[in-house]
């Protein structure tokens, strides 16, 4: 308390560095957050679909000569025809109802259509799903900007169209629009609810409507099935329980982490890059603090020369010193956890930018006890480690050599 300049300039110093680590990992955790609660509202944990074949090394020719001295070479073979759906997706349903891991399931029809309304044409894909299985995975019914998803249990060929795609074709609620899918087929449906995700790739392109009428749709009987959303309850073990049903029914099954492994990726970058700057930022604190005490040491020669001389030893001189350093460091981490707070929680009450696109009213700013606990842990150890060293030269001054000058 006898320099309380310098002993606030160090408080504030780790004050600040304390205070701008907890906004900045606060504020980038809040938005990877949202990142991936956006991921999970429209990617279900496990996709299972059949993936189409490119391996064409095999060949009807091949088949026939082998075993004999012939070189068979098939030169720019043609794609053979595949069928996309899920063969006995009835009995492959009905086993992942009865696995304890699986919390949801929609089976799906998805196909890409080109949409026509008037003169306006314009591609998408459309998918066809039982809508209550479709609206307990992805909570719809919280997403819809007009209309409600059960509209399509009653509606005769309705619609739920993408709040992006509603707008570049200018329809609304009741409106007729024509869909033709890759198979020539025509139908026309009428628009009963707006949703909208917050993701452009996702409200510019797609629709849902009944999984009968996307078979319809398509030329197909009721056992065709495109894809398969699961929603597991522990999302996290979303990986592991992917290869295993790869292994189990031979389909391509993505996890929600590789389908958005690009999004995965950006949430790394951030956090390394909010871990470096905040962990900068407490190192700088600590040099401040290192400077300080290394200032009030040397105007402390003779003061501490005279406690040696009356008897002191090194380890009680350290003390002292090391002391001072802790109680500047809890001081300024603790009235840095707080200021940090107020900072967080003002962000979080800022209204964010109208945007058609992104479904978000304020900033996302993550509260969460680690980040104060680390804070309070980093702000304690950086100034223990910043007045070591000054205190060990003060331990081991000569009092002789200071007294005589």
């Amino acid at each position: 308390m006898a320099s309380k300049k310098q002993t606030l300039v160090a408080m504030l110093g780790v004050t600040f560095g304390i205070a701008m680590f907890i906004l900045m990992i606060s504020f980038m955790i809040g938005v990877n957050q949202f990142m991936e609660r956006t991921m999970l509202s429209f990617t279900p944990d496990i996709h299972l679909y059949n993936d189409i074949s490119t391996n064409y090394s095999h060949s009807i020719a091949g088949e026939y000569f082998k075993g004999q001295p012939v070189t068979v070479s098939v030169a720019h073979p043609k794609p053979r025809q595949v069928r996309l759906d899920l063969k006995n997706a009835a009995a492959l349903l009905s086993r992942l109802r009865r696995d304890p891991l699986v919390a949801e399931i929609s089976p799906v029809v998805t196909t890409l259509v080109f949409y026509n309304y008037g003169p306006v044409q314009i591609n998408g894909s459309i998918s066809g799903v039982n809508i209550d299985d479709e609206s307990r995975m992805f909570d719809l019914k919280d997403k819809m900007v007009t209309g409600l998803p059960e509209a399509l249990l009653t509606a005769d060929k309705g619609i739920l169209m993408g709040s992006g795609l509603a707008q570049k074709l200018n329809v609304q609620l009741g409106d007729l629009v024509s869909l033709a899918a890759p198979n020539g087929m025509l139908m026309r449906f009428r628009v009963v609810g707006i949703f909208r995700i917050g993701i452009s790739a996702i409200d510019n392109v797609r629709s849902y409507v009944s999984l009968a009428n996307g078979q319809q749709l398509l030329g197909k009987d009721k056992s065709y099935i495109t894809d398969i959303s699961i929603k597991l309850h522990d999302h996290a073990r979303a990986a592991v329980a992917a290869k295993t049903l790869h292994n189990q029914f031979g389909y391509k099954a993505d996890d929600w982490e590789t389908a958005n492994a690009s999004v995965k990726t950006s949430n790394l970058v951030r956090d390394t890059l909010t871990y470096v700057v905040s962990v900068t930022l407490l190192i700088v604190a600590g040099f401040g603090i290192y400077n300080i005490m290394n200032m009030t040491i040397n105007n402390k020669m003779k003061d501490i020369a005279i406690l040696k001389a009356q008897g002191f030893a090194g380890r009680d001189i350290m003390q002292i010193f090391l002391s001072q350093a802790i109680f500047i460091g809890i001081l300024g981490a603790l009235s840095g956890m707080l200021l940090g707070f107020i900072l967080a929680y003002a962000l979080s009450s800022v209204p964010f930018p109208p945007n058609e696109y992104v479904a978000l009213k304020y900033f996302p700013v993550a509260f969460e006890p680690a980040h104060y606990f680390f804070g309070l842990l980093f702000g304690s150890l950086t100034p223990l480690a910043a007045g070591l060293m000054p205190s060990l030269k003060a331990a081991k001054i000569d009092p002789v050599m200071i007294l005589r000058g």
